[in-house]
């Protein structure tokens, strides 16, 4: 297991890392984000990717990502809100990412826990997104909770030609693997730094390297040792040192490879 996690000292040359997957456009930061960017610099980072989840935060994700230049946006209807998928929303999903630098389309997919969604809109919107992915070529983000086996056989019936990542993912190697070989990388956030969480060692260890990312889908997910305070893009240097510990590597090997494959995925021109 990672060891305790010590507060890591900012140094924006040692660790070139993306947070590839950040919500930005969250209340939680109304009132700093200029300084929460700032801080992620501090810490390495050369790019942060913001979601967009709903047709009414569409307009600030793209603003922020105008603002900044190594912040990303992508943009898509979160499965909670699949009931907001509709002809329309679908029409000015592509529009704005056809006039805007858009990386990716999510996050999209299955939430099962929730229970906001019935789960046939679900999979439709889920449909329509892998569909629209393909019409623009670009990289889709899923979200999958208590829905692993149904948001597999979509992918495997129509996920044909699509590829993108997996966030946060909460399933098993076996699970892993099964994306990876539909073209979906496999990102890690921040409860694989906590100690009992077993399932996500396994998961750090054992997905190979060339298909891994790092995320803190921030303001969730905080890692050690800021766990149950707001969580910001700079943290996502403790997810990467926890993966490097539980791979028996060092963390500049882990924020090289995970960069370059956000780099790669995304299309992010990154200097590394």
């Amino acid at each position: 297991m990672p060891t305790p996690a010590a507060r890591i000292e900012p140094n924006p040359h040692l660790y070139p890392l993306v947070d590839s997957h950040a919500h930005l456009d969250s209340d939680d930061y109304d009132a700093d984000v200029e300084a929460i960017v700032a801080r992620a610099r501090q810490f390495g980072l050369k790019a942060i990717v913001t979601i967009g989840i709903e047709p009414a935060d569409w307009p600030n994700t793209l603003s922020l990502a105008e603002r900044y230049d190594d912040v990303y946006a992508a943009l898509g209807i979160h499965p909670n809100s699949a009931d907001q998928t509709n002809d329309d929303t679908l029409q000015q999903l592509a529009a704005l990412c056809k006039a805007h630098y858009v990386v990716g389309l999510g996050e999209t997919g299955l939430d099962y826990y929730r229970e906001y969604v019935p789960h046939e809109q679900q999979k439709k919107s889920f449909r329509q997104h892998l569909a629209l992915s393909r019409e623009l070529n670009l990289p889709v983000i899923i979200h999958t909770r208590d829905a692993d086996d149904d948001v597999l056989e979509i992918l495997q019936k129509d996920g044909s030609g699509t590829r993108g990542v997996m966030h946060s993912f909460s399933g098993d190697t076996a699970g892993a693997l099964k994306c990876i070989d539909m073209g979906y990388m496999i990102s890690i956030a921040g409860p694989v730094t906590f100690r009992k969480a077993t399932d996500k060692h396994a998961l750090a260890r054992e997905v190979p390297l060339d298909w891994l990312m790092v995320e803190t889908d921030c303001p969730y997910l905080t890692p050690e040792p800021y766990r149950g305070r707001r969580n910001e893009p700079a943290y996502v240097a403790y997810t990467a040192k926890a993966i490097a510990e539980l791979r028996g590597i060092s963390l500049e090997e882990v924020a090289q490879a995970t960069t370059r494959n956000a780099a790669r995925l995304f299309g992010l021109h990154l200097e590394l």
